[in-house]
Parts: structure tokens; C-alpha cells; sequence
């Protein structure tokens, strides 16, 4: 099980770095801005002092700098403590069994496991490829309405028992008025480990990656 870290990510120094930048223009027109107001203040002709209404002006418009200043610092804080809730998140799926969507999974021990959902009754023929991208196994398969289990011992249609592995599952189905239906299928596995370097951070289940948002539900292991 493996960890890999980083500070913050590239997305996000990108943002921190144009929140620091953006802070150092406003800051040093701030400054000049309070210059010239201090300046204007001192040089004033007392027989003719400061247009009351164009020194309330300037005022704002010095108390909307300084806010905006306030808010850069905020929005700098904001995206560091999210890449800290999102890694702290994804650190808490390492070692867990998960369902994703997907049609990839591992065969281990002569055994492996796709779950699909079924929106109407339909005639399905299920295919099974090899990471070559070979059949190497396919059935036909009478669906119902629901969420199903298809559980597969890693034999081939000729009976020979075959490698653990990757093997992917395509289902081709149609309705008793022969439409075409869509067969979502989700895959388990463990999050073996949580690569925080990216943005969001990825979750590794049998080799593949996924966000934590692709995650459909949580499952004891051998569910």
C-alpha cells in the first residue's frame, strides 16, 4: 500500500500563486493610492480645502481596496484547507472494498464480479476480453428489472481455466421490441493506494484510477 504526497498541487499553487500575485497589484496600488490621498491631504489650499463629497469618494474607494486585499487572503485559505479536506477524504479510502462504475476488473483465484443495473427486461449477450483484447468468454443472458451480479469462475467457453488478470465486460442488450438498452455496470475492488500529487486526488482499484466522486458505495469486503 502506497501513499504518494505532494504539498499542494499543481491546480492549486496555480490558484495560490494568482491570489498571492493579484494581492501584491492591489496591495501596491493600495499603497500608491494611499500616497496620493496623504499627499493631496497636505498640499491642500486651506482658502479651498478637499471637496467634502470627492474626499468621501476616495475614502470608499480606499475601504473597497482594503477589502478586496482581505479577500484575497481569504480565498488563498479557502483553497488550501478544500486540498486538505480532499486529501484527508481520499487518504480515508486506502484499504477499502468500493464499487465504481466501470467495466474492467481483476480476476483473482478463479473468480470475479460485475454488478449491473437493469432498467427493463431485456435479452442480453454478455462478452468478456482479455487485457489483449481477446473474447475469451460470452453468454447469453436473460435480464430482469434491477441490480444484478454477474459472477464469473475465469473459465473460457472451451472449459480451460484462465490467468488472474484484467478482464473486461461488454453487454450487448435489447428489449422484447428489439431497442437497443444501455447496461451501466459498476466493478469492486480495494483502493490500494490514493495519489495526492493530483487534482482531484486518484484512487487506485485493480490497477485503475478513479476520483472519490466516481465511488458509488462502500462495501465489506467479499460482499
Amino acid at each position: 500500500m502506497t501513499i504518494a504526497t505532494t504539498p499542494v498541487s499543481a491546480a492549486t499553487a496555480a490558484q495560490v500563486a494568482s491570489a498571492v500575485n493579484d494581492k501584491a497589484t492591489i496591495a501596491g496600488n493600495f499603497t500608491t493610492f494611499l500616497q496620493l490621498l496623504t499627499t493631496q491631504l497636505k498640499n491642500q489650499n486651506p482658502l479651498e480645502p478637499l471637496d467634502t463629497n470627492q474626499f468621501t469618494q476616495q475614502l470608499t474607494q480606499f475601504a473597497q481596496v482594503e477589502q478586496q486585499l482581505k479577500m484575497n487572503d481569504q480565498l488563498a485559505s479557502i483553497v488550501t484547507m478544500e486540498k486538505s479536506a480532499q486529501s484527508t477524504l481520499a487518504m480515508s479510502f486506502v484499504g477499502q472494498t468500493v464499487a465504481v462504475d466501470g467495466q474492467t476488473t481483476q480476476l483473482v483465484s478463479g473468480a470475479a464480479k460485475w454488478t449491473f443495473s437493469v432498467p427493463k427486461p431485456a435479452n442480453a449477450e454478455i462478452t468478456i476480453t482479455n487485457s489483449a483484447g481477446q473474447t475469451v468468454y460470452s453468454t447469453k443472458y436473460a435480464m430482469q428489472v434491477g441490480q444484478q451480479v454477474f459472477n464469473w469462475d475465469g473459465k473460457s467457453n472451451s472449459g480451460q481455466q484462465l490467468p488472474d488478470g484484467a478482464y473486461k465486460m461488454t453487454i450487448t442488450a435489447k428489449d422484447t421490441q428489439g431497442q437497443s438498452v444501455a447496461i451501466p455496470t459498476e466493478v469492486q475492488g480495494t483502493v490500494d493506494s490514493v495519489d495526492l500529487t493530483k487534482s482531484p486526488p486518484m484512487l487506485t482499484v485493480g490497477g485503475q484510477n478513479f476520483t472519490v466522486d466516481q465511488v458509488k458505495r462502500i462495501t465489506r469486503a467479499g460482499a
